[in-house]
């Protein structure tokens, strides 16, 4: 029995004669491109957020680039963000000539709000949250800082769809939440997708705009955009997704809960969770300082694994014009060296399941 990291066609299969039933009503339509199924979806994304606005983009990247625009944010410009996050958390704010600032992780894989008030300069016009792995960010902390420093808050959401802490859907504490719905996503299309949710009109009225070469009237551009429009198949299929989000996510819950309950070993450092309604485990991330060995003995039993992230964004070439070096960023750097996710996915069986936790639980005694 191979257990794949993750099993998307298990969600296509799901549902299969909804996505072909689809598929073939958006072709016969003969409207490819900001149509009707970006429009719905958009109006039902926006309200499964409790946001009054979503626009559809082509990438969370695209997401995460046009937020930081839409804000003001620009050249010499600082935003806090974390360390241990994927690479388009920064890009989506070098792309716009703005300084990424690398604030610590905590003992969740958020962003350590006790670190932020240090890093704060005349020159910082925003925090940026990743709600990584699928976990809200200490919100109420970070709110406090944004507002008493007048800085924007901008949520990395590409992991979290669905989350929620004390009623608040990640995406909907700060100015504007982005998401991606690559394919492995809880809400994952069929190829590259993305959005933002904001409550501020002004916002996703420029967004939209910058989406689409930058012209609210076609051939009428207003500034110099981009070409990032969420198209119709996959709103289309993202339609479909959004229907089942919530009982994907009750699912992830379970297979994570019996991966806490059950894994047991003296070298596996298991995940911590703020609060269990704050989580929509997108991974399930533990820390092994054998790592190597790990992976290797799990390859053995035919359980594939994969690292979030190898490479920390401030020890990679694209940033090495920032000149930090190793060291510079302990605890990150730490993370780096010792995360490993799990296989987690929609109709993961308990045999696979339980394949894993066994195997898990022998490391060592048969490494």
């Amino acid at each position: 029995m191979v257990i794949k990291q993750n099993r998307m066609d298990r969600s296509f299969a799901a549902h299969k004669n909804e996505y072909l039933e689809k598929a073939a009503e958006v072709m016969a339509s003969g409207n490819y491109i900001l149509g009707n199924e970006v429009e719905n979806f958009e109006k039902e994304f926006a309200a499964y957020n409790h946001a009054k606005y979503c626009v559809g983009l082509a990438s969370g990247l695209d997401a995460l680039q046009l937020a930081v625009r839409a804000l003001g944010i620009g050249e010499g410009d600082e935003v806090l963000v974390q360390g241990n996050t994927f690479i388009a958390s920064i890009m989506g704010i070098s792309i716009n000539g703005a300084i990424p600032i690398f604030v610590e992780p905590d003992e969740f894989y958020t962003i350590d709000a006790s670190k932020l008030e240090e890093k704060i300069t005349s020159r910082t016009k925003a925090i940026m949250v990743v709600h990584l792995y699928g976990q809200i960010s200490e919100m109420d902390t970070i709110m406090q800082i944004a507002h008493k420093h007048h800085l924007k808050v901008i949520e990395d959401c590409a992991q979290a769809h669905g989350a929620a802490m004390n009623g608040i859907k990640a995406g909907h504490f700060g100015d504007i939440g982005c998401y991606s719905f690559y394919p492995s996503k809880n809400c994952g299309g069929f190829g590259d997708g993305g959005a933002i949710v904001t409550d501020h009109e002004e916002y996703a009225r420029r967004i939209r705009m910058l989406r689409n070469y930058g012209s609210e009237k076609r051939y009428y551009n207003e500034e110099v955009g981009i070409n990032s429009r969420l198209d119709e198949m996959q709103a289309a299929f993202l339609r479909i997704k959004l229907k089942y989000l919530d009982e994907v996510n009750a699912q992830r819950s379970r297979i994570c809960g019996r991966y806490l309950q059950y894994i047991d070993n003296a070298l596996i450092e298991l995940p911590k969770i703020r609060s269990q309604h704050g989580t929509v485990w997108h991974q399930f991330v533990i820390r092994c300082q054998c790592r190597d060995e790990l992976i290797s003995y799990l390859d053995k039993h035919d359980i594939q694994t994969i690292i979030h992230y190898p490479i920390p964004p401030h020890l990679s070439k694209a940033y090495a014009y920032l000149g930090m070096k190793e060291g510079s960023m302990p605890v990150t750097e730490r993370y780096a060296k010792e995360v490993l996710s799990l296989p987690v996915y929609e109709g993961m069986t308990d045999e696979e399941q339980d394949h894993v936790i066994e195997t898990i639980n022998k490391f060592c005694t048969e490494k």
